[in-house]
Parts: structure tokens; C-alpha cells; sequence
């Protein structure tokens, strides 16, 4: 039932047709603005539970999650939220885009500390690239990576090149499932 109302939301609030420019460069005929989902109070709510449950069902067991600035943001915080009411709790954490010049200077903020195992999140799979860059940041800074996991993969490879990398991926939907293709 919330993966269904899930899709309806991300339907009714994030996709759009007509001729996109995607952050990889790629143009598409399709566009997905996840965060008018993941920012929604409903989406939040739906998407901390069924991202908890995935990341459980995968296996991983992560103190944190957390991504890439700005589309991994609301995931992470939606999913430690969950795991409020169910614990163990998972904390949260944001990957910059480039360190801070200021302060101490770090990439990764957060509940985030080397050592710690984690999850790398994002809201959508498209190359890969974002997640990838979280990932090599978390690295970099001592975490142990699970795995990854995206609440839409588009089916265009992302999922693969992170598999390549040799990260575990789990993702709530398919990007034909929102278009109704699969």
C-alpha cells in the first residue's frame, strides 16, 4: 500500500514529460524533481519507511546514511527519522560538494564518523555519478560503505556503473514503473 501511494505521489508531484537537460548532460523526454516528493510531508514519510525497510531487507546495518547535497538530503534525514520509531536508530549525514574553506574544513557533516559503516542514499539513479561522488567523499573520510540505495533508478545505467564500482544497490522503484512502461 505506501509503495503504491508512493509511486501516485511521485507521479502526481515529480515527473514531467517534454525535453529535459539531466545533470549528467544526457537529454531526456522524461525529468523526475524527486525533492518535490522527498520535501513533501507525505513523501517523507513514505520514503523513510520503505527506505528503512529496504535498507534492512538488503542486510546492511549502517549507523548513518547520507549523500550528495541536495537530492540525497531528504532521503537520509526521512530514513533516520523512521528509524526513530524503529530501532536500532540510523543517524544522517550530508555529503558536500566541496569541502568548507571555513570551520574544520570538512566534506562529510553529519552523524558521521571514520570507521562507521553507512549507506550512501540518493533519490535518483541516473549514471551513477552522484552517488559515486558521495561515495569516493565517504571513503576518503574513513566510512565503510553497506551499500547504496536510491528511492528511482531510471534504468539508465547508474545502477550498473555503481554495481561496477563494487557497491550493493537497492532502490524503491524503476523509472518505467512511474512512467507506467513496465
Amino acid at each position: 500500500m505506501d509503495r503504491a501511494r508512493l509511486i501516485a505521489l511521485l507521479r502526481e508531484r515529480s515527473v514531467a514529460t517534454g525535453d529535459f537537460v539531466l545533470s549528467s548532460g544526457r537529454r531526456s523526454h522524461w525529468y523526475i524533481d524527486c525533492r518535490r516528493t522527498t520535501m513533501h510531508a507525505e513523501g517523507l514519510a513514505l520514503i523513510g519507511a520503505l527506505g528503512l525497510a529496504a535498507i534492512r531487507d538488503a542486510g546492511w546495518a549502517p549507523t548513518a546514511v547520507g549523500g550528495l547535497t541536495l537530492g540525497a538530503d531528504p532521503v537520509a534525514y526521512a530514513i533516520a527519522r523512521a528509524s526513530h520509531d524503529a530501532p536500532p536508530a540510523v543517524h544522517g549525514f550530508t555529503v558536500r560538494k566541496q569541502a568548507k574553506t571555513h570551520g574544520a574544513g570538512r566534506r562529510v557533516e553529519g552523524c558521521f564518523e571514520p570507521g562507521m559503516p553507512v549507506v550512501v542514499v540518493e533519490d535518483v539513479i541516473t549514471t551513477g555519478g552522484s552517488a559515486l561522488e558521495a561515495a569516493a567523499a565517504v571513503r576518503e573520510a574513513g566510512g565503510q560503505i553497506a551499500g547504496v540505495f536510491a528511492v528511482v533508478d531510471r534504468e539508465e545505467g547508474g545502477s550498473a556503473a555503481i554495481a561496477a564500482a563494487g557497491y550493493q544497490v537497492r532502490t524503491l522503484l524503476r523509472g518505467s514503473e512511474l512512467l507506467g512502461t513496465s
